[in-house]
């Protein structure tokens, strides 16, 4: 089943069972695919799964922000809303790799390159994302080339 058919699925199942975190996430989630359509002049028409994983990490990416940003500023209520609402996107991304998995991709990627300094970084961490694509944390993949390249 197609990304798209699963959550359209999902979307009707948790109406029928009055679900408000989830229907509120996954109708957010169709309103930005369309928005992406559109932005692709393609009104209509349908997104592949690799362009609606990019919907779905861009979604995915603004919570964790919020919780970052909720949570410095002592709002534990609306920190919590976005948890909850990051939960639900999780189930539609695929899963994560451990910091061991990222570990040994940067080895290899590093291996690969011929990568020896600090100024390969971004050539590292470009081959790691193109390669895990939705399954790395930016993050923890840069304070791993970072200390692999130091």
């Amino acid at each position: 089943m197609k990304l798209a058919e699963k959550i359209e699925k999902d979307y009707i199942a948790a109406y029928k069972a009055k679900d408000a975190v989830r229907v509120t996430v996954l109708r957010l989630l169709k309103t930005a695919v369309k928005n992406r359509l559109v932005a692709l002049c393609r009104p209509g028409g349908a997104l592949s799964d690799e362009e609606l994983l990019d919907v779905l990490i861009k979604e995915a990416k603004q919570r964790q922000d919020s919780i970052e940003q909720y949570s410095a500023a002592g709002r534990t209520d609306l920190a919590d809303r976005e948890r909850a609402e990051l939960l639900v996107l999780g189930d539609y991304l695929p899963k994560a790799l451990s910091s061991e998995e990222v570990a040994e991709s940067v080895d290899a990627a590093i291996k690969e390159l011929g990568a020896c300094s600090p100024k390969d970084t971004g050539k590292v961490i470009s081959a790691v994302m193109s390669l895990h694509r939705g399954r790395v944390d930016g993050k923890t993949l840069a304070e791993i080339v970072k200390a692999r390249l130091a």
